[in-house]
């Protein structure tokens, strides 16, 4: 479980990014996270992490006080976070595979990491990674020759190979089309539910949140202001969150557009997405 207890960011500006969140989140659980730009969910996730220093408050994931560790344990620590980011963070230059296992830098030596010098074991599960989330046939492919989808399931594959006790996802529909987003938010969550896996999933796309996260989160300016089942984020908590809209228009017109893509399109072929 990730337990966030009074969670705090200022920065040197003086400007809060996150006032007092606290949070938690069960083992398996998928948790969507949303808000305008500026409230607060990337700063949030990062400092699960420790990408960005909380000011103040604990988190805990499993027994472990993340905020107290110095670098060494919190190297370690980081094994167990698994990071999917907007801009997939890939090594353009290196194939689909050595990107893949670079999730594994973590648990070698420095200079077996150094000349890429993996153990059979992390190869093996590299391929079934690869295998289940469609890019098997891309191998040896180059990173700086993939489409967004296929880099972002790179990504995917790469965060789960360090057999993470959580996920933390930055908006990783943004660069996307409708149809490639749904398949990749339907496959991080069903891979989330193979493994009991835990997640946190940074998102823009409300519609999106709705249809495929247990429990959503909303910040503005820094603070939580709902949390709950996706089905009661209705107009008026969008309103608290986002300001006036009108709500209803907006989710039809999302409506319109996920009735162009077959909701179970699992089998489209990957090397288009």
């Amino acid at each position: 479980m990730l337990k966030i207890t009074a969670l705090s960011k200022r920065y040197k500006t003086g400007d809060d990014a996150l006032k007092a969140v606290s949070l938690e989140v069960p083992d398996g659980q998928v948790l969507g996270l949303i808000g305008p730009s500026g409230a607060g969910k990337s700063t949030l996730i990062r400092c699960v992490n420790r990408l960005v220093e909380p000011t103040s408050g604990s988190i805990d994931l499993n027994g472990a006080q993340l905020q107290k560790m110095g670098s060494r344990k919190l190297r370690k620590s980081r094994r167990k976070i698994g990071m999917i980011f907007q801009e997939y963070a890939l090594v353009e230059r290196l194939s689909v595979m050595e990107n893949v296992l670079s999730g594994r830098l973590g648990y070698v030596g420095f200079w077996k990491s150094l000349f890429r010098k993996f153990p059979q074991s992390d190869i093996d599960e590299a391929f079934r990674l690869l295998e289940r989330v469609g890019l098997d046939h891309m191998v040896n492919k180059r990173a700086d020759e993939l489409s967004g989808g296929q880099r972002q399931r790179v990504g995917i594959a790469r965060a789960l190979i360090q057999n993470p006790e959580l996920l933390l996802v930055d908006e990783p529909t943004a660069s996307l089309d409708p149809k490639t987003s749904r398949q990749i938010m339907r496959l991080i969550c069903e891979l989330c539910e193979e493994r009991g896996l835990s997640a946190i999933i940074n998102i823009h796309d409300v519609a999106l949140a709705k249809l495929f996260v247990q429990r959503i989160v909303g910040l503005q300016a820094g603070e939580v202001v709902f949390d709950g089942a996706p089905e009661s984020l209705d107009s008026s908590v969008l309103t608290q969150i986002y300001g006036e809209e009108d709500w209803e228009a907006t989710s039809k017109d999302k409506a319109s557009e996920n009735e162009e893509a077959d909701p179970d399109d699992v089998n489209v072929e990957p090397s288009n997405v």
